[in-house]
């Protein structure tokens, strides 16, 4: 089928959700990506911190392709194999005792907010229920998650909001303090706010964040869907501040691609999730768990990739600073690993719309903020051609 017949029909056919741009993919492999057309891009979006292992990663593609053949659905009325494997190397390499397992970010985050509820009822002093969450955050699309979203325009037409929901910046302890109360339940953050801006926090924030959690009887949660599975060079963010949540949740790279999400929480926690409290049809199914499975055990086994994510993070921090000097409309470069965002003074779309054009794919969020994520196996030599593509439009866009 040719790509404007495919345009065409999703135009005609799909709900108008997505801003799309006009390409449409068919293959990926590794760093790479192909449009219809069969042409080449340099993949620094990969799905959006998805595919940590590129795209198409051999062991992951053959997991998932046996599993295929032997199981692809049971329901969670019966054990699976593929999920209890998963959830033991999970709760083995965290700080967390139990997990739940659902298919999304959103979903995973929904059941945070169902497990701080039922907890605090049944063991917090007084009618403790509400959430702390921060301006710019980003928690999803469901009532719940874009309620305990931090952003107007995420909000907006979807009122009324569910109660049980404030709102503090991020980076701001003070502000933290001063919101909670004695209905507060839980303050929920992300390490660093991805659709946020690639907001990185203090050294000492999230610290300052437990200890205060510890002393007011509050639960803390870390949000690491976008931050988890080795993006800031660390298999979870929290690792780089000596500190544990009490429940985190994931999804994105977990399954490198295949829908799978996952709320972990330490046990005394999850007792407060008991038979029938919560459930999912399709969580934890065998397919989306054994390529979950194969994506962890490289992630964990490759200890290279931590290093070279952290090595290829400062590489391309330190490039994008580079250009920074030639162009007065870039006002910051931040990042962690390759969890990397680029501030600008004008907006940012046309700048990813020439990018594309070009060959490289970059993401644009709050509008003049350029988003870079590419894959943790990403080369040297890969960041090497970003650079002269990204260089080329910021000369076009100058003039």
């Amino acid at each position: 089928m040719l790509t404007n017949e495919l345009l065409e029909f999703s135009k005609k056919y799909i709900m108008n959700t997505y801003n799309r741009f006009p390409v449409v993919f068919i293959k990926g492999r590794g760093t790479k990506v192909f449009d219809s057309d069969n042409r080449e891009y340099l993949d620094f979006v990969a799905g959006i911190a998805v595919c940590n292992l590129g795209h198409c990663h051999p062991k992951v593609t053959v997991a998932f392709q046996k599993q295929a053949q032997r199981l692809v659905h049971i329901s969670n009325l019966y054990h699976n194999e593929p999920q209890i494997k998963l959830a033991k190397l999970l709760v083995e390499n965290s700080f967390a005792g139990k997990v739940f397992f659902c298919n999304s970010g959103a979903e995973a985050n929904e059941a945070a907010i169902k497990l701080i509820r039922k907890y605090a009822k049944e063991k917090l002093k007084g009618n403790r229920y509400e959430i702390i969450t921060m301006e710019k955050s980003f928690h999803g699309r469901t009532m719940a998650t874009i309620t305990a979203t931090g952003q107007e325009k995420v909000q907006k037409g979807f009122e009324p909001l569910l109660p049980g929901f404030k709102y503090a910046p991020f980076n701001n302890i003070d502000a933290v303090k001063k919101a909670i109360n004695k209905k507060t339940a839980a303050v929920m953050v992300e390490p660093i706010q991805g659709e946020g801006g690639v907001n990185i926090p203090d050294n000492d924030y999230l610290k300052k964040l437990r200890r205060l959690c510890n002393d007011e009887g509050i639960l803390l949660v870390f949000d690491e869907v976008q931050t988890g599975m080795g993006r800031t060079g660390r298999l979870f963010a929290y690792e780089h501040y000596n500190i544990e949540p009490d429940i985190m949740t994931l999804a994105k790279a977990l399954g490198n691609g295949v829908a799978i999400g996952a709320m972990l929480a330490k046990d005394s926690i999850a007792e407060a999730f008991t038979p029938g409290s919560h459930a999912t049809t399709f969580g934890g199914n065998p397919l989306a768990c054994s390529a979950a499975n194969a994506a962890l055990e490289t992630i964990m086994e490759d200890g290279i990739l931590f290093d070279n994510c952290l090595r290829m993070g400062d590489y391309l921090i330190k490039g994008l600073k580079e250009l920074k000097k030639e162009h007065s409309f870039i006002k910051e470069i931040r990042g962690k690993g390759l969890l990397v965002g680029m501030e600008l003074t004008i907006d940012g779309k046309d700048i990813v719309m020439e990018c594309l054009k070009d060959g490289l794919l970059i993401n644009c969020t709050m509008d003049k903020i350029l988003r870079f994520l590419p894959p943790l196996i990403v080369t040297k030599e890969e960041i090497d051609s970003m650079l002269e593509i990204f260089y080329g439009v910021l000369k076009r866009i100058k003039k």
